[in-house]
């Protein structure tokens, strides 16, 4: 059995954020995000305005492919407008509200966003049963055109391809643990 340190990163994190992210989808599915859909879009706006900063990040985006065209926050906002719902107030603060101070920790949190993005399948299905689609109020749940699965390869094959330190791998994964405690926490308020 592989030790998770010699893991490839992307691994790496799968492993050690795993029930975390177990325990995020199955809040998500109890709170029946198809039923109550503006809250659902509420959660992915806020989370998305959180770590919008970092798709900017130009060093960041000299080591992931396509890094500012994979933020979803406009595509979120538009489907909140085809809904007729408000964008909703800053509920706390941005840990890149004065930009991205830690490049380790940012690409955690990009490892939730675009892990997210590869699991929307199921998502998008579900909004297709209340009548939307990738033109209409569910555009950031469709897959990229080169298929879900290429894209989140090429996110992954630029993770494994860093070359951290043990601190740096370690803020990595702090990093994701707390994107992800975010996200359960946007839960929480948003589906209380």
């Amino acid at each position: 059995m592989t030790d998770i340190i010699d893991m490839p990163l992307s691994r790496r994190l799968k492993t050690s954020t795993g029930g975390t992210h177990d325990r995020l989808d199955t809040r998500i599915m109890a709170a029946d995000p198809f039923a109550s859909y503006g809250r659902f879009l509420m959660v992915q706006y806020a989370f998305h305005r959180d770590i919008a900063p970092v798709y900017d990040h130009a060093p960041l985006a000299a080591l992931i492919p396509d890094l500012v065209e994979r933020n979803r926050l406009a595509r979120i906002g538009q489907d909140m407008a085809d809904l007729g719902l408000a964008i909703p107030p800053v509920d706390g603060p941005s840990p890149f509200a004065e930009g991205v101070r830690d490049m380790s920790a940012a690409l955690g949190w990009l490892y939730v966003a675009e892990g997210s993005n590869l699991g929307a399948a199921f998502l998008f299905k579900g909004a297709a049963a209340l009548g939307l689609n990738g033109d209409h109020g569910a555009r950031h749940l469709a897959g990229h055109a080169d298929g879900r699965a290429r894209h989140w390869r090429g996110f992954t094959d630029a993770l494994d391809g860093l070359r951290l330190s043990d601190a740096e791998t370690q803020q990595v994964e702090d990093g994701a643990r707390a994107a992800f405690l975010r996200v359960h926490g946007l839960v929480d308020r948003h589906f209380a």
